[in-house]
Order: structure tokens, then C-alpha cells, then sequence
């Protein structure tokens, strides 16, 4: 498989009408209609809210999925709380019988939404004041030459981010998800030839996929996996 990789290009707000849009928001944006946002949820989606442990994380989960179901009333024409999901074989949601996909990604600070008509997509945000050790990771699962594009960068956390979030959103995209041996995937060239050999993903990739890489700010990197070239992709900061 081939996988094109562009960027990172700064992310600014526009489009409407474009074949993919992105909706990002940070979680103080979204803290002040958290009651409001909570109550679009199904009992499903509140169950798993109580589940989790941390009260940051629960938090994080509540805004972030009630803004999602604003978005899709929006593409659906219907009432948020009565949007309703599926999921693929590994998990990856979408609504029955309609054209929209989307993805939808979080981190310590943001949420982010992606949604096409009718086109397969991942998306996968990070944030920079994620703590990671960047080196220990990048040597479990990059390559080589992914390592040694990260030690020469100027920002290497920035750089490693930057692949971090090209791997996930081509995951996301082929609705595997999860992957043991990144290395296999690599991302750090404008096209990158693969032999992957994990059997879900070579049965369900397309056999090539497009990414695209932005900051947004000084803080926030997202990469969009689509298994076509995108001519356009629009950008809202969700504070409705």
C-alpha cells in the first residue's frame, strides 16, 4: 500500500461546503454547557461516562460526545439525542444507512470531530502539553528513519507528534484501530510504500490513503487520513 503524507500546513477556520470538515474545540470552550451537552447522551453513553475512574476523563468524555451529536444533528437534519450508532468490526462507529462518516478524536485539552459525505476518514488531534517521552516511544514504534527524522527536528516533540498522529488516523481510517508493530507504518515520507503484514488491516485498508497534517495555535496537531485525494478541507472552532 501507498500512503501520501503532506504537511503540516497551519490550520485556520473556513469552508462549510467542503468535502471533509473538521470541528475542534477545547474543553474550556465546551465546560460552560457541560449539563446542557450531557443531556443529548443515550443511557449507553452515560453508562460508559460513569465508568471512568477520573473525573477529568469523565468530563472529557461528556463534552466531547455530546458535541459530537451536535454535529452529526446538523449533517442528519435531526435532533442530536436522536442520532443513533453502530459499530464496525473492531469498534469504529458510524450511523446506519446514511452517507456521513466521521471520526472523532480527543486529547488532554480538545476534542476534535472529523465528517465526510460519504467518504471513509480517520482523524487523530494531539496536544503539546501531552507528557510523553518522546525518544523511548519513538524507538518501540517508529522506524529507523522516522527516529533520525525526529532527532534532526527543530521541535522534536513537535515532529513526533506530527507522525504519532499520521499513524493514527490511518488506523482509525482502515477501522483496524489498533496495531502492534507501528513500525510497519511508516509516515515521515510524502509517499511512503508499504508491506503491512497484520492480516485485519491488509483485509480491511484501502490500498492507499491520503494524509494530511496541520497545527492548529501553537498547541494542537491533527492529521486526516482519507482513502482518496481531498481537494479542500474545512475548519470550524465548534463554540456554538
Amino acid at each position: 500500500m501507498i500512503v501520501h503524507c503532506s504537511g503540516p500546513e497551519l490550520l485556520v477556520a473556513g469552508g462549510g461546503a467542503d468535502p471533509v470538515m473538521l470541528y475542534f474545540a477545547s474543553l474550556d470552550g465546551l465546560r460552560p454547557r457541560r449539563a446542557e451537552l450531557e443531556a443529548l447522551l443515550d443511557e449507553e453513553e452515560l453508562a460508559r461516562a460513569a465508568r471512568f475512574r477520573f473525573d477529568h476523563d469523565r468530563e472529557r468524555y461528556i463534552l466531547g460526545h455530546g458535541m459530537m451529536r451536535e454535529v452529526l444533528g446538523r449533517y442528519l437534519e435531526t435532533e442530536p439525542r436522536a442520532v443513533r450508532f453502530a459499530r464496525e468490526e473492531f469498534g469504529k462507529p458510524y450511523v446506519p444507512d446514511s452517507r456521513v462518516r466521521f471520526n472523532f478524536s480527543d486529547t488532554k485539552d480538545a476534542v476534535l470531530i472529523a465528517v465526510s459525505a460519504g467518504q471513509t476518514i480517520g482523524v487523530d488531534l494531539e496536544t503539546m502539553a501531552r507528557n510523553v517521552d518522546h525518544r523511548a516511544v519513538s524507538d518501540h514504534y517508529f522506524t529507523a528513519e522516522e527516529v533520525a527524522d525526529i532527532a534532526a527536528a527543530t521541535d522534536e516533540k513537535r515532529r513526533f507528534l506530527e507522525l504519532w498522529t499520521r499513524k493514527e488516523s490511518v488506523l482509525k481510517a482502515s477501522g483496524v484501530g489498533i496495531m502492534e508493530d507501528l513500525r510497519m507504518l511508516r509516515v515521515n515520507e510524502p509517499e511512503n510504500h508499504l508491506v503491512i503484514a497484520h492480516e485485519d488491516f491488509q483485509r480491511l485498508a484501502a490500498p492507499a490513503y491520503h494524509v494530511r497534517t496541520w497545527h492548529v495555535g501553537e498547541r494542537h496537531i491533527i492529521s486526516l487520513a482519507t482513502d482518496s485525494a481531498v481537494g479542500s478541507v474545512g475548519f470550524e472552532r465548534f463554540a456554538r
